[in-house]
């Protein structure tokens, strides 16, 4: 009988994991990835469409391309999810399989903080880049100010990217002397799952460019241009770009997989308390120690992904092998002209290994071939 592996979502991990199946598997098994968007693009490119040196229309992919590799694409919404019996609905149908591969990612909810919506500008939607760009190129004076308003949030650097590529772009400008830009975060260091070394090492790339982190910072309420903090005190902006609080889809609340306002837990072998289940990605939480998780970041959704696609691939083939996810992987630190990088090792023993390299032309490049090194594989 034609064993079926399906695929929730097509991006970093549901992309990586279709790609190795499809590489190390016959035919005649059949993989379905199942995602409400037709296309693909990189989070990454968000940021190039602020500065100027990219547009949505020409960035994206469409996901219809996987057909050519013999990998089936339903572009639908996911409405229900019974893990038990490995079932998925959509809008029009329903789909068994053998294995299910929950790869959904986060969605934004902006609602959770009263008087967000209508009083920013989010840094993660793809309708509120132009904007961005637009209030930008437009400012000549005032105080723009960045809120992460929720905890965890994916692509950990990319607001600060955004705020040091926004400092390049002013003093393009010749305005950046009239122009406050002040960081506000929940959380005490900047980039708290890297660790307090390279937390430092951040902020006083921050600090070199006049921009102010002001940590343990709790939005609880947006009113025009005034931010409210829990600990009572506030801050004036006149331009707000906001990260809101993130959350899973729906359906991974309603079907029990996750806790509401919770991920889905997972250990690094990416298997749900379901047989033949897995969860790798944004839509997940796991856990490194008590008090760190691996970040939501696309190169460990990528990794995540094709660990799980050779787990299926050891129990198809009747392997011996077990592989989990390594937990290494690295995110760009994009910088005007120039980029950083954090490398990780979050299961390094005895601790997570961090580290920071210097900004350099030569990691922007790297960046963008990051990008097409995928796109070609993938797509």
């Amino acid at each position: 009988m034609q064993k079926h592996i399906l695929i929730l979502g097509g991006g970093f991990g549901g992309l990586a994991a279709a790609n190795e199946l499809r590489s190390n598997l016959s035919a005649d098994v059949k993989i379905t990835v199942i995602d409400k968007k037709d296309y693909f693009m990189m989070d990454l490119v968000k940021l190039w469409i602020i500065k100027g040196t990219r547009k949505f229309e020409t960035s994206k992919r469409p996901l219809q391309t996987i057909t050519k590799k013999g990998i089936e694409f339903v572009n639908e919404q996911v409405v229900a999810i019974d893990p038990k019996q490995r079932k998925v609905k959509t809008a029009s149908g329903e789909f068994s399989c053998d294995f299910l591969i929950i790869a959904m990612g986060v969605e934004l909810g902006p609602e959770k903080i009263p008087g967000l919506n209508g009083n920013c500008l989010v840094l993660y939607d793809l309708e509120d880049g132009p904007k961005i760009r637009n209030e930008i190129l437009k400012i000549k004076s005032g105080k723009i100010a960045f809120a992460i308003t929720g905890m965890p949030y994916k692509c950990p650097p990319a607001p600060f990217e955004a705020a040091l590529i926004i400092d390049s772009m002013l003093k393009g400008q010749k305005v950046r002397e009239e122009i406050e830009i002040d960081f506000y975060s929940p959380a005490p260091i900047t980039l708290p799952a890297a660790g307090p070394e390279v937390s430092k090492q951040l902020l006083d790339i921050l600090e070199q460019q006049n921009i102010k982190f002001h940590g343990n910072c709790k939005t609880i309420l947006v009113e025009k241009n005034q931010l409210k903090f829990e600990d009572g005190t506030s801050a004036k902006f006149d331009l707000l770009i906001a990260i809101p609080p993130h959350r899973a889809p729906k359906t991974v609340y309603e079907c029990g997989l996750a806790q509401e306002g919770a991920y889905i837990p997972v250990k690094r072998d990416c298997k749900t308390g379901y047989d033949k289940v897995y969860a790798i990605g944004d839509v997940t939480t796991m856990m490194v120690t008590d008090k760190i998780a691996v970040p939501k970041a696309g190169i460990f959704a990528e990794g995540q992904g094709i660990a799980v696609a050779r787990d299926i691939i050891s129990q198809i083939k009747k392997g011996q092998d077990a592989p989990i996810f390594d937990g290494r992987g690295g995110c760009f630190v994009e910088m005007g002209n120039t980029a950083g990088y954090v490398y990780v090792d979050m299961f390094a023993d005895p601790n997570p290994i961090t580290r920071l390299d210097k900004p350099t032309q030569e990691h922007l490049v790297e960046k963008e071939k990051f990008e097409k090194e995928r796109l070609e594989k993938w797509l």
